[in-house]
């Protein structure tokens, strides 16, 4: 969550920097245009002269001529003043940008050294866990030990979602349509390679897939498949960072292994918002999202619901 955090403040500084890089050569070009005005005018200044007031004065021009020459230059040395005015406060408009510039800058730099120990961190972390997790699977000598453990995460799961509806079911959920209504109509949560398939035996083929494993890169966005509200977000043995999402009618959708967290029970999400991001928690040995879709508590087949097939099946 932090390291999501950091990566956000450093997308904003980056922006801001774009957008003073823009401002600045815009000034830049503002710049140039007021100088090569102003050279105008002082080119024009020394050809007629720099006692052009007292020529007219004692010329044999009539009053009449001679008051609207007086004017022009008047209006002429009013127009080169602005001129000057211009440049000078472009000049410190520029340096106020490059001030700008240099201030953010130094505040990337401060934030990708905090990306970067982020990352160090959550690498170690990583290494430790993966060590943990492989001494665990060496302690499960046989098929029969396997098979026990995948049977209790399957019904701490389903105790979980049945505790779940009861709580939810004072709390109904309105969408622009049924969920119901959606069969084949939508997307995966992610892009992934198909891992593990619904009906799929497991552990020697006692126990199945409830769902689809989609391997994906670690920290890829992972997106709710439809509007609802977080009815659990926390961590459950088997599944490791777990988010769940009631979509009403009696429907909900499972998002499982993820690295990180980022809505909470309670939180209504719209069809596409990110929810967590691709990890490997619960014992999974490699970064994929775990994804079903269960109606009244039971387990349904999510390629049903879904407009594309997804790779590797």
């Amino acid at each position: 969550r932090k390291l999501n955090d950091v990566r956000a403040k450093l997308a904003e500084q980056r922006a801001a920097r774009r957008a003073l890089g823009e401002q600045t050569e815009r000034a830049n070009q503002r710049l140039a245009a007021e100088r090569a005005a102003l050279a105008a005018q002082v080119r024009m200044s020394y050809v007629t002269g720099r006692a052009e007031v007292f020529k007219l004065l004692l010329s044999q021009e009539s009053p009449a001529e001679l008051g609207r020459m007086l004017v022009y230059y008047d209006y002429f040395n009013r127009a080169r003043s602005v001129r000057i005015g211009a440049v000078r406060t472009d000049l410190e408009r520029h340096a106020a940008l490059n001030a700008d510039t240099q201030r953010v800058e130094a505040q990337l730099k401060d934030l990708e050294a905090a990306q970067a120990a982020q990352v160090a961190a959550l690498a170690k972390a990583r290494d430790e866990r993966q060590a943990v997790v492989t001494r665990l699977d060496a302690s499960i000598k046989d098929d029969s030990a396997a098979v026990a453990k995948l049977r209790g995460e399957e019904k701490r799961l389903a105790d979980l979602v049945e505790r779940l509806r009861e709580l939810m079911a004072g709390l109904p959920v309105e969408g622009d349509q049924p969920f119901a209504s959606l069969k084949g109509k939508l997307s995966w949560p992610v892009a992934g390679r198909l891992a593990g398939d619904y009906g799929q035996p497991r552990a020697g083929g006692v126990v199945k897939w409830n769902g689809v494993l989609l391997e994906a890169t670690a920290g890829t966005a992972v997106r709710a498949v439809y509007h609802g509200r977080v009815a659990y977000a926390d961590w459950l043995p088997g599944l490791g960072l777990l988010v769940i999402i009631d979509h009403g009618g009696g429907y909900m959708s499972l998002y499982g292994h993820n690295e990180a967290l980022l809505k909470e029970a309670g939180d209504w999400v719209q069809p596409g918002e990110t929810i967590a991001q691709v990890g490997d928690t619960g014992g999974q040995p490699r970064p994929a999202l775990y994804f079903e879709i269960r109606y009244k508590g039971e387990p349904v087949n999510p390629h049903t619901w879904i407009t594309r097939p997804v790779a590797g099946r």
